[in-house]
Formats: structure tokens, sequence, C-alpha cells
């Protein structure tokens, strides 16, 4: 990201929320704009992929509690007019941001692009404390250049059957994102050929600059910042180091994982800069419903109907489980709406335990049409052999008035 972009771009705007608003806000609308404008989500759609990867460059600064007081502090301290040319009462015109990084903010301003090179990595805070650090080669080499950087997380979204997220499984994820260049291994020059070190700054990628009563250091404009020059760039990544690919990685899903729940792999995401560790991947699950099960806590839940005959009788019952069928007794004189457990038959603990198996079971009434004579006369016989001592009751009452 070039120094400009915390200049200019308001980073709140581009996620939809207040300066005061807190992580959790700043992670939501993340989230829910990655998810919208994702390109797996969008295949050519450019503006899509315009927004992902502004919502991204944002997200970076403003997750960041280090880098999002210092971005806020930078925008209030150039915003106010606090740099002034000749910083003398009543003189001199606003401060021209091109006075302090030499002019020309024509970096591609995205990871592993022109702008990163130019700055050689730094970001904004690195080269703005060079303005007071008094200056000379000393200071230039001490805090302009940052060492390796941990590469940014990577967000992702499986769905996956009722039975794998009980019972686990491990899927292939296949992934879009940056990543060093296989060609260059990451140093952007074509293959048989090396950067070498730039001449003017000596590889530190800063040049000492004085004006007026200030004396700081800037990006080296022979080499933009990047400490060393690729004469021959390589034909794969144009010289920046890093391309976009695909990466299939398989993910490991464990028993009993639960729509809605994020998992983290270290170490997944983006490779990090100038040999810096690579950032991680979450990914988030969604659960596909399942047309039998449900699901409660740690216990699988499943609705079967009995009959009536059952019901009053009491039956075996066989049903289904995620396993093998497991038989359950039906009690005689059964209501509907009884939940009988099979133990052990749910989802899957981590300390080796299991939820059980909640069956439900409900006495179905049949259609008039699917009741043949012969029932209807044994049905009506049955009424009659069968006094209902709480209805008789309620008509008592009624007949009282």
């Amino acid at each position: 990201m070039s120094s400009k972009d915390w200049l200019e771009k308001d980073f709140y705007a581009v996620l939809g929320v207040g300066k005061s608003a807190s992580a959790d806000e700043i992670k939501k609308a993340y989230r829910k704009l990655a998810r919208e404008n994702h390109p797996d989500h969008n295949p050519g759609n450019k503006d899509a992929e315009d927004r992902f990867k502004s919502a991204s460059e944002a997200y970076d600064v403003l997750s960041d509690d280090k880098k999002r007081k210092e971005y806020d502090e930078m925008r209030s301290l150039f915003g106010s007019g606090a740099f002034r040319r000749g910083a003398r009462p009543g003189g001199g015109s606003q401060f021209d941001p091109s006075d302090l990084f030499g002019g020309g903010f024509s970096g591609a301003g995205q990871p592993g692009g022109a702008g990163d090179r130019r700055f050689g990595g730094a970001g904004f805070s690195d080269i703005f404390s060079s303005i007071f650090s008094g200056g000379g080669a000393g200071g230039a080499a001490a805090g302009g250049r940052r060492g390796p950087q941990r590469g940014r997380d990577v967000e992702a979204e499986v769905t996956l059957d009722f039975a794998h997220a009980v019972k686990g499984t491990t899927l292939p994820l296949t992934l879009r994102s940056p990543g060093v260049c296989d060609t260059c291994h990451g140093n952007g020059a074509k293959p048989g050929t090396v950067p070498r070190t730039c001449p003017q700054c000596h590889g530190s990628g800063l040049i000492s600059r004085n004006q007026g009563s200030f004396s700081f250091s800037e990006p080296c404009r022979e080499c933009q910042g990047a400490g060393s020059i690729v004469d021959q760039k390589c034909p794969e990544c144009r010289g920046t180091g890093g391309v976009t690919k695909n990466r299939t990685i398989n993910v490991r899903f464990p028993a009993g994982v639960a729509d809605g729940q994020r998992i983290r792999l270290s170490g997944r995401g983006e490779p990090g800069e100038k040999g810096g560790p690579a950032g991680d991947l979450y990914v988030q699950v969604k659960v596909r419903p399942d047309d039998l099960f449900g699901r409660t806590g740690d216990d699988i839940t499943l609705t079967v109907p009995i009959t009536f005959a059952e019901a009053v009788l009491g039956t075996d019952l066989r049903v289904p489980t995620l396993d093998s069928p497991v038989t359950l007794r039906v009690p005689p004189g059964t209501p509907s709406g009884r939940t009988l457990r099979a133990r052990g038959k749910g989802v899957q603990r981590r300390d080796g335990q299991a939820g059980d198996l909640l069956v439900t079971v409900e006495v179905q009434v049949p259609a008039v049409a699917a009741v043949s004579t012969e029932a209807r006369d044994a049905l009506e016989q049955f009424a009659k052999l069968t006094p209902n001592a709480e209805r008789e009751r309620i008509e008592a009452r009624l007949r009282r008035g």
C-alpha cells in the first residue's frame, strides 16, 4: 500500500463505518463486503474485484490497533494543515505531500505492486517518523525500511453436508489469492539474473534530504525505495515478485463443527513479505440442512410418525441414525409429542463422549379418504367401548350451565 493511500483514502467510508466504530463493527462490515464482492462469487466482475481489494486494504489498516492509530493521527495532522512550507507565521502555502515523498504518487498502491516497491514496503509512520529523526544517513538506514512483514489473513466459506459436519471430514479448498512468483521466487528478476544493489542509496531504499529547518529521509527515486534495481524483470510477475494464483489445501473439519463456526488454520493465509510469516486462513462453516435430522447442541433430533394403534398398544420403533439403525421401545399409552432417547447416537464431543439421538413421536391421523369401511366400523366400535372420563366431566359442566 502506498503512503498516498494513507492521506487520500477514507478507509472508514470504504467499510461504511464511522471513525468511532468498534473493532467488532469494523470486522462485521468487512466480512459483509468480502462475502458480497469475493472474486469466487463474482467471476469476471472487475468492479466487485476492486471493491473486494479496497475493503481488504481498509480492513488491513483499521483492524490493527497500531496502524489505525497512526492512520487517524496522520490524516488528522495533514488534514488540519499542520505542515506548511517554511513553517513561518503567515508565510508559505499548504504542504505538498510530494515534497515529502519525492513527487509523483504513481505507484499501483496494491500489495506486491509498483506502489509497494516504490516505498520499499515501508508504512507511512516509518517514513513520517524519519522527518523528526534528525536526518542523516544513519536515521535513514535505521528507521526507513521495514523488516520481514507478516502476510495478511484470508477468509473463505465452505458449505458442509449435515453428516460431514457431525462426523467430521477433510475437504480440498481452492483459494485464489496473492502469492510468491514461482518463476523468480519473489525477487522480481528474470531467471538467470539477480537484482543489483542501488548505487544511489546503497541498498537502504532512502535518501537523506534537507528542507528548511527540517532534515528527513525520503524514498530513493533511483530504486523507488526498494533498495535494489531489477534490470531484467521477470516475465511472469513483471518485476513485482508476486502473482495472484490458485492454490489448493486440504482442510480438516473436526467432528461436531457447527453452522456459523469459524475455523482458523495458522500460517495458511497470504505469504509474508521479505521472509515474514504467512497470515492465517479463517474458514467460515455453513451446514446444509438435512431432510430428516436436526441438531440441538450435541444432540441430534428426529421426528417419527406413529399410528394411533401403536400409541395405544405400544410398539418397537426402528429408526435411522447417522451410523446404523436402532430400535426404540414405544410404551403403551404414549402421547403424541413424547421424546424417546437413544444415548450416544448424537454429536461427538471433544472429550470423547457423544450426545444423544432425540426421537419425537407424533400420532398420525389418517385422511378420511384413506380409512376403509372396515376400519371405520372398527373405530366406531372402539369409541363405544372406550369411555372418555375427561370429556364427560366437561360435558357435565355444560349441562349445569
